[in-house]
């Protein structure tokens, strides 16, 4: 268990960032400053919250998420790392890689000159990762709250051999109504629908949720949209160094199974992930580094 004292010694700043006990005593990072909040877990530096000012939430958050070590934690923005999905080769090692369930330390905390905080982490490397990805990597996230919440995800390759690196922030954003929310900006995307076996299927016009979906839309923009009437504003998705976009919403039965959704949860979030997935993989060449990005943020509409 990290030292609260120690963090708030080493990277805390006064009036923006201090180190608390969060849910089952994990070690959180609270972020707040004149334009916005966050808060972010050490386990996965997984992001639990983030509320620009004069906004309601951006991120949504179980309320029956577990929050206990070595378990993925329900909602927020979990990080996917280094593969996406079940690994390529070996289906004994966790789905979406080991980031999300293991320690990460800050790193570098700063007070940025126009208001924002940035806090910049760094996955722990222990026995279990390298068993899990033989391969030298260091993988590194910088959290920046202000009026948008900016999340960078930059992996170096430290090996002698080219690495290739799926990833996604895997993120949960808060609806009022998914059944009448949609997202805008993936037309003319080809997708594998995952719902149905795989199969590679053309998008027309907005995404519209009205059962379990479960997509990976390839070759997708710098720029996606949730239209949500029920809240009445628009989250504005924008991305560098992704090629893939993942829309996914367990609906009614899968959620019910999943355990820690919460009564009806899947009505109030839809994940539009930030990723390089199937097709659109990186590969990173030793000694170099990859870095993919996303800034979220709000408008009324």
């Amino acid at each position: 268990m990290a030292n609260l004292d120690a963090l708030n010694e080493q990277f805390g700043i006064a009036g923006q960032l201090n180190f608390v006990a969060g849910g089952g005593g994990m070690p959180v990072a609270g972020v707040e400053n004149e334009f916005g909040k966050a808060s972010i877990a050490l386990q996965g530096a997984h992001v639990l919250a983030y509320q620009a000012k004069g906004t309601e939430p951006l991120i949504w958050m179980s309320p029956e998420a577990t929050y206990a070590p070595g378990k993925s934690l329900r909602g927020g923005v979990p990080v996917c790392w280094p593969w996406f999905g079940p690994h390529a080769s070996d289906s004994s090692l966790p789905g979406h890689g080991p980031a999300r369930t293991v320690d990460w330390q800050p790193v570098a905390s700063e007070a940025l000159s126009g208001g924002s905080t940035k806090l910049s982490f760094e996955l722990i490397k222990t026995g279990k990762i390298s068993e899990q990805c033989a391969h030298d990597l260091n993988v590194r996230l910088h959290v920046t709250v202000g009026e948008s919440l900016r999340l960078e995800l930059e992996t170096t390759n430290q090996g002698a051999t080219a690495f290739t690196l799926g990833q996604a922030l895997h993120t949960y954003f808060r609806v009022g109504d998914v059944r009448l929310a949609h997202v805008e900006g993936l037309d003319g995307c080809e997708y594998i629908d995952k719902m149905d076996g795989g199969q590679r299927k053309q998008q027309h016009g907005a995404v519209s949720i009205s059962g379990e979906t479960d997509r990976i839309y390839l070759g997708s923009g710098k720029r996606q949209e949730i239209v949500d009437p029920a809240m009445g504003r628009k989250i504005i998705i924008q991305s560098e160094g992704s090629a893939s976009t993942v829309v996914w919403n367990p609906w009614a039965e899968t959620a019910a199974k999943m355990g820690d959704l919460g009564p009806d949860g899947y009505l109030n979030m839809l994940c539009v992930e930030t990723a390089n997935a199937a097709d659109d993989v990186v590969k990173i060449a030793p000694g170099a580094t990859y870095c993919m990005l996303a800034d979220y943020s709000s408008e009324a509409l």
